[in-house]
């Protein structure tokens, strides 16, 4: 699960993206590289939190993650 979060040269970055099956409109966003690694220690306790839930429910209430490029720098 560690990884160094890496922006592309460009200056983009990645997220993984856990999309709702439920709500359109909501999703679980976590930055990580190309890969789709999270660095679990660079994250905020509660994202952490929120990034375990998000795995231990795939297929339930979440899709599988998806790795994008972040909108977000």
């Amino acid at each position: 699960m560690k990884s160094s979060f890496m922006p592309l040269q460009d200056g983009s970055s990645y997220e993984l993206r856990f999309q709702s099956l439920f709500d359109d409109g909501r999703a679980y966003a976590f930055p990580c590289d190309a890969e789709g690694h999270v660095n679990m220690d660079a994250l905020s306790d509660r994202a952490r939190a929120n990034y375990l839930y998000a795995r231990a429910v795939i297929g339930r209430e979440v899709a599988m993650p998806a790795v994008r490029r972040s909108i977000l720098h």
